[in-house]
């Protein structure tokens, strides 16, 4: 499959089932977030930037999500968020990663994101590859940052700086 087969547009409320059976398959890896339940759709609207949330389809099936939450509330920080992407099940190992990346790291940078960073569990071989391909570094490892099921986890912090904006 190639990543023509993949339409990439822009996230809905409506969408939001979909997009959080997705996101309860991550959960169920344990190896995708600290979060332990689904969100609510509030809870989740509220976290999340409204910019960069986009949801990927093949054949108007949703095969996965993107979106980009603040990483803090002061001005300064403004043009610096987080990355988060889950493909489903049914859908991974045909590039949805990669194409909802490629289309989130271009939306940031219309929206004046310089810098986008990512905390991923070491454990997570496949998106530290789809990071690490598309221009993410690392530049940290956290060791011991919180306990998922009451095990310390640790994290690798990448980012990736914009070559298009924040640049002057």
């Amino acid at each position: 499959m190639s990543t023509e087969d993949i339409e990439v547009k822009y996230m809905t409320i409506e969408d939001w089932e979909a997009l959080a059976e997705i996101y309860k398959q991550g959960l169920d890896t344990g190896n995708a977030t600290f979060e332990q339940e689904i969100p609510t759709w509030d809870a989740w609207n509220g976290a999340h930037l409204t910019k960069g949330r986009l949801i990927a389809t093949i054949n108007k099936e949703i095969a996965g999500w993107a979106a980009l939450s603040p990483i803090s509330e002061r001005c300064i920080y403004a043009g610096v968020a987080e990355v988060s992407v889950y493909v489903s099940n049914k859908h991974k190992g045909k590039r949805v990663g990669t194409k909802l990346l490629e289309s989130l790291i271009k939306e940031s940078e219309k929206e004046q994101i310089w810098t986008l960073q990512a905390g991923i569990f070491p454990e997570n071989i496949a998106s530290l590859a789809l990071h690490t391909k598309l221009g993410f570094r690392i530049v940290g490892f956290r060791e011991k940052i919180g306990k998922l099921n009451q095990v310390w986890r640790d994290t690798v912090l990448l980012e990736r700086r914009s070559s298009i904006t924040g640049i002057d």
